[in-house]
């Protein structure tokens, strides 16, 4: 694994993470830059390690239908909530994050290092602020959550009790600034009581659809999945993969594609010939 270093500041180091409330002084991952990750829209989906069948189904029903949209997948590679996220973000054809409480040469838990190799393979990446070598203590788990948060435009939390770790991260987020969303629950099961607390002191919004989540970030809904969205020339690819980002609004399309604006408008009219975007309206456009 080729781990590399990033001091706050540097180049490379993500800009979103250098403005929380003591961000990493150094931080070391693994995978792709995590600041080319960060131009495309993220989500964290955390939660319980106790997973029930229910919090299973609306964590890979998020996670898969998220990275479907073009969202990278934040998570802690932790057991239930955080793993279930991760795969089916993976099987989406999705881009995550893994960020872990060890060093990167020591990733835990051991079950799941198959599962950070497949992060890897995939186009995603792992991050760490502890050093190759350190031992891992207790209390970097709660460290940790700052990070997911951090690096996340909004955190989803599917399934936790009264006092599960992920409540540290949703305490994280409010802190920083981060939209909060939780799926509500059976009022008699364990597992959502720590969703149900927060919603009641209205610390987090409630989400039932993928749809939820991409109105709190003003994104727009798509029909195709990420991994399918295909131009035909490098033109296309790039205002695409825009809009895959985030990017709807046709004036900063045009400036971040780089294109001659005749040459984007013919490259964009194309596009929605062919059905690969619509018009939202007011110059805002969408994949189809």
């Amino acid at each position: 694994m080729n781990i590399k270093k990033l001091t706050l500041g540097s180049a490379g180091y993500p800009e979103r993470l250098s403005q929380i409330p003591s961000p990493p002084k150094v931080l070391y991952h693994a995978g792709a830059p995590l600041d080319r990750l960060l131009e495309r829209p993220a989500v964290a989906i955390v939660g319980t390690r106790k997973i029930s069948p229910y919090g299973r189904q609306v964590t890979s029903e998020f996670a898969h239908q998220l990275a479907g949209q073009g969202l990278v997948i934040i998570s802690g590679l932790a057991f239930g909530v955080d793993a279930t996220a991760h795969q089916a973000a993976l099987e989406a054809g999705g881009l995550c994050i893994a960020v872990l409480p060890s060093p990167l040469d020591n990733v835990v838990p051991v079950a799941n290092r198959y599962l950070a190799r497949r992060i890897l393979g995939h186009g995603g990446a792992l991050v760490s602020e502890y050093e190759p070598g350190e031992i891992p203590f207790r209390q970097n788990f709660i460290a940790r959550n700052r990070l997911v948060s951090g690096l996340a435009n909004a955190v989803v939390i599917t399934e936790a009790p009264l006092k599960s770790g992920a409540l540290h991260t949703a305490n994280f987020a409010v802190d920083q600034g981060r939209e909060v969303l939780v799926v509500p629950g059976n009022i008699y099961a364990p597992g959502s009581t720590g969703i149900h607390n927060l919603l009641k002191q209205s610390q987090a919004a409630p989400a039932t659809s993928y749809k939820d989540v991409l109105n709190a970030l003003g994104l727009a809904d798509h029909q195709t999945a990420a991994k399918d969205v295909r131009g035909r020339n490098v033109r296309e690819q790039a205002i695409l993969d825009l809009i895959l980002r985030g990017v709807n609004d046709g004036q900063r399309l045009l400036e971040q594609s780089g294109l001659a604006t005749s040459e984007f408008n013919q490259t964009l009219a194309m596009l929605e010939i062919n059905g690969l975007i619509r018009p939202l309206g007011a110059n805002q456009w969408a994949i189809r």
